[in-house]
């Protein structure tokens, strides 16, 4: 996982940002708002064209995690047409989606971010809270 660290450093680097929708535009990757029931998002390519499918009835917040995890797809995996993530499987230890978990965690929540809430009494769940990170996923942060 420590390699999925180092590649999230360079892309925040590259764009000099770590918003997923910005870094998704820059990266020509087309972020498209559906109704998809019970899904969350999800990543697909097709003829070279990648495209993140977010569903458009979330929160803005969660919206943001969503794409974050799909562009992990569209980093990691990018000929890999991922399954949907559903509702219950946001949280799956299948190693696709546990990378895309991991991305989203390292990108959402940089270590410069954590340092900057040092000393304030936040604890990493309400820094966490604050980027769009779900509690459940804090403990995939490394802090090395």
């Amino acid at each position: 996982m420590k390699a999925i660290k180092k590649v999230v450093r360079q892309i925040i680097k590259k764009h000099k940002s770590n918003d997923p929708f910005q870094i998704a535009k820059e990266k020509n990757i087309i972020v498209l708002f559906e109704e998809l029931g019970s899904t969350l998002g999800f990543y697909s390519s097709y003829k070279r064209i990648k495209f993140i499918h977010i569903n458009n009835q979330l929160e803005e917040m969660i919206q943001r995690f969503v794409c974050a995890h799909e562009l992990g797809h569209a980093v990691l995996h990018p000929k890999s047409n991922t399954p949907f993530l559903r509702a219950n499987t946001l949280f799956s230890v299948e190693k696709l989606e546990l990378e895309a978990n991991t991305f989203a965690v390292e990108l959402l929540l940089p270590d410069d971010v954590i340092d900057q809430y040092q000393g304030t009494g936040l604890t990493i769940y309400d820094v966490a809270e604050i980027y769009s990170v779900p509690r459940q996923l804090v403990y995939l942060k490394k802090l090395i």
